[in-house]
């Protein structure tokens, strides 16, 4: 792996992140409490849900290294890049199908709001989860309905 590639993918927390920061993927607790333990690898996300929230929250600050490490091998791409410009600003879970602590697979429909070059836009996906080695991971975007 070539010292620009390793780059690439080094974690990346804007500053107006902080541990005492609300979190990013909207869950009425701060950032430290939320999502940074799984972010920084003291924790796995219990469902399939929190792991889309934590997900949600890696590109809000950032975090190329754990968006790769949640995404499963078959679908992982090789590295990862960011757009700069491009602020998270809201997600809205819209459902989600099994991703319990009892189910293998799991499935999140949201909408992550995000503004770039100053022009509002949103995402949509239907997103399938999967355990890998007891962990919840991504998997991919199922196809629109």
């Amino acid at each position: 792996m070539s010292k620009q590639s390793k780059q690439k993918n080094k974690p990346r927390r804007p500053a107006a992140v902080t541990p005492a920061s609300p979190c990013p993927c909207g869950r009425d607790e701060t950032y430290g409490e939320c999502c940074a333990p799984f972010h920084q690898g003291h924790a796995a996300a219990p469902t399939a849900e929190r792991l889309m929230r934590s997900r949600y929250g890696a590109f809000a600050v950032g975090d190329t290294s754990y968006l790769l490490r949640t995404w499963h091998p078959t679908t992982r791409p090789a590295g990862l890049d960011l757009e700069p410009a491009q602020r998270w600003t809201g997600l809205d879970i819209l459902g989600t199908t099994g991703g319990s602590a009892f189910h293998t697979e799991g499935t999140v429909e949201f909408r992550a709001h995000y503004s770039l070059h100053g022009q509002a836009d949103s995402q949509y996906e239907h997103s399938r989860f999967v355990r890998e080695g007891g962990q919840w991971v991504y998997l991919d975007a199922l196809p629109p309905a």
